[in-house]
């Protein structure tokens, strides 16, 4: 199994780019179902995700073109159809039931097994199907197979989400588009990356209206058009990166980024005392010797991002005093606890809190990552700890950050990938 070495590092320095967000390409993708013919998309994360998502929409007929070197995607349409979405492929992801809403809208009905992705907790799917049934559509579940069929079309309606969740917002939109009349959608999700889906909609010819509020209407449209389309930065992977120049007190230049996407990042990071420059699209970050130790919940965009809570966690273990991250997002986003213990950081879990005593110093471990943030949290960590980390597992990694180790090593970073 492939696996990271990471030794500390004290000389981080440097510029770093940010790749297109890969939760905003995700749905992005699934939502190229809709158009009527070539589609193209820009700044694309050529992650394992990314492929995987490709593959599947190459599996129901769509011809895709891939420009890794330019970072493009051409999509054309003209030869879908409609069949049973390939299981081997729909359980390795869990962004592969975002393709439910779009083929529902385009073919009146859809055929998907149960998502697989990272165990981070139970992500049920009973919004998503709850805003398809609201829609008009009938759905039968047996042995982890949902079909759903709208024979009579899907019709406008009004549908109000239990809980905000991004990926029920964003199927029940990509279902609502082409459905008879008007669909108003409340307590929405507001990320970015929903907002970004939209843009993308609207670019085809849809009409939706609200994309970054808690409500959303939609006027259905008959048929959806050709675009192009830049994806948006990725948050996640510039809040990491942030967060890695002030652990290892180093000097890095974040580039490419919305520093209005990050402001709960780094008001987070400011109140720990870590010197934060924003300018444009950049975000420069110093590290510096006496961090402050802080509390951080988890909440729903515009707060803390639940993404974004291991790495925090990573460098928190570093700073004198104790710290609080209370998760409220998921149950079971906590498994990262156990492999910093191994490097010797002192956390202790206590139902959806952790309380961090941090320790004078941490050092290098066999460790392995336990899901995609996870991983990243242990890269951190072993670039301020003693000695050498063995992270295994970082399939997980590859999931969500595009070419880590060269990136990493461009600004000094000792890090090294075994291929076994």
């Amino acid at each position: 199994m492939e696996k990271f070495l990471v030794e500390k590092s004290r000389k981080i320095k440097g510029t770093i780019n940010v790749e297109g967000a890969k939760n905003a390409c995700l749905p992005i993708l699934a939502a190229s179902i809709l158009s009527n013919g070539k589609t193209i998309i820009k700044r694309v994360p050529f992650l394992s995700d990314v492929n995987i998502m490709c593959s599947l929409l190459q599996d129901i007929g769509i011809d895709i073109n891939k420009n890794i070197k330019d970072k493009t995607i051409e999509i054309d349409t003209k030869n879908i159809f409609n069949k049973e979405v390939c299981y081997e492929l729909v359980k390795k992801i869990r962004a592969s039931f975002l393709l439910a809403g779009p083929l529902l809208a385009r073919f009146g009905k859809v055929s998907i097994q149960m998502p697989g992705g990272c165990a981070i907790g139970v992500r049920p799917i009973d919004l998503h199907l709850k805003g398809f049934k609201a829609l008009g559509a009938n759905i039968n579940q047996k042995h982890g197979i949902i079909e759903i069929d709208a024979k009579d079309g899907l019709v406008g309606t009004e549908i109000y989400l239990d809980f905000p969740s991004v990926g029920a917002t964003e199927n029940i939109i990509m279902a609502s588009v082409l459905a008879k009349g008007e669909t108003t959608i409340s307590n929405c999700a507001t990320e970015p990356e929903i907002v970004d889906l939209i843009d993308f909609l609207n670019s085809m010819g849809a009409k939706i209206e609200g994309g970054g509020t808690e409500t959303i209407k939609i006027k259905g449209v008959t048929s959806l058009n050709n675009c192009q389309h830049t994806i948006i930065p990725d948050r996640i992977e510039a809040g990491t990166f942030l967060v890695l120049g002030a652990a290892t007190k180093g000097e890095i230049s974040v580039l490419n980024v919305n520093c209005e996407h990050l402001k709960a990042v780094t008001s987070k990071l400011k109140e720990m005392n870590v010197e934060i420059e924003e300018k444009d699209n950049i975000i420069r970050v110093f590290g510096k010797n006496i961090f402050k130790n802080v509390d951080i919940k988890t909440m729903p965009y515009p707060g803390f991002p639940t993404d974004m809570q291991p790495q925090f966690m990573s460098l928190m273990s570093t700073i004198n005093g104790t710290s609080i991250i209370n998760e409220t997002i998921f149950e079971n986003r906590f498994m990262h606890v156990c492999e910093l213990g191994l490097m010797g950081a002192n956390i202790k879990v206590e139902g959806n809190s952790a309380i961090i005593n941090g320790v004078d110093k941490i050092t290098g471990s066999k460790v392995k990552a336990t899901d995609l943030r996870a991983g990243a949290a242990l890269i951190i960590a072993g670039l301020c700890a003693e000695g050498v980390s063995e992270i295994g597992d970082i399939y997980h990694i590859e999931r969500g950050y595009y070419n880590i180790e060269e990136k990493l090593k461009q600004i000094g970073a000792n890090i090294k990938r075994i291929d076994n």
